[in-house]
């Protein structure tokens, strides 16, 4: 009877537990760029994208949600598989090296001549109304002059969840690596 009593109990304890799955996110890659080419003869500096900076509490590896205008919830589930700095970094550099042909855009220091870009990203995260949020400042070294630009995207959130969320961020940074290389291409 107690033995009865015992594996009755163990089972109502293992059919109340549950387990909740992490789930990990990465930004989606587009199209890949296989250049090994050198711009070195080329006449255009290269660019060295130095490093892209996130504020503490997006440094961690929970998504980020804003739930009102001051409050803002970092998810326990879903999670960066990689450092957010590092996959904003690294799509930075595919991003730039698309849209800008002909330049060596890396992340680390190519020769002598080269432009840095530092950039602090300020918002990167999915809002309450709909929206998603990119938003920050970049800050490129040329020809010893430094030029500084704002970005502040807001795009709308077209499917609800998280797979949807990561999409839409990773197109505002698609759009604000262009914005980048349209200010580069016109100081030449």
């Amino acid at each position: 009877m107690k033995k009865g009593l015992i594996i009755g109990a163990l089972l109502l304890l293992a059919g109340c537990s549950s387990t909740i799955e992490n789930t990990y996110y990465q930004l989606p890659a587009g199209s890949n760029v296989a250049r090994v080419e050198s711009a070195a003869g080329t006449g255009q500096p290269m660019i060295w994208v130095e490093q892209v900076t996130v504020p503490d509490y997006m440094a961690g590896n929970g998504l980020v949600y804003q739930t009102s205008d001051v409050k803002y919830v970092i998810a326990a589930n879903n999670l960066w598989a990689s450092p957010l700095d590092q996959q904003l970094q690294q799509t930075l550099i595919r991003n730039l090296s698309k849209a800008l042909p002909g330049r060596l855009v890396a992340g680390a220091p190519l020769g002598d001549t080269h432009d840095t870009l530092s950039v602090n990203v300020t918002g990167f995260q999915g809002r309450y109304d709909g929206q998603v949020v990119v938003s920050g400042e970049w800050l490129l070294q040329h020809q010893g002059r430094l030029i500084k630009h704002g970005f502040n995207l807001t795009l709308p959130q077209t499917e609800d969840g998280y797979d949807a969320l990561v999409r839409t961020l990773a197109l505002g940074w698609q759009q604000t690596a262009q914005q980048i290389a349209n200010s580069v291409v016109s100081l030449n």
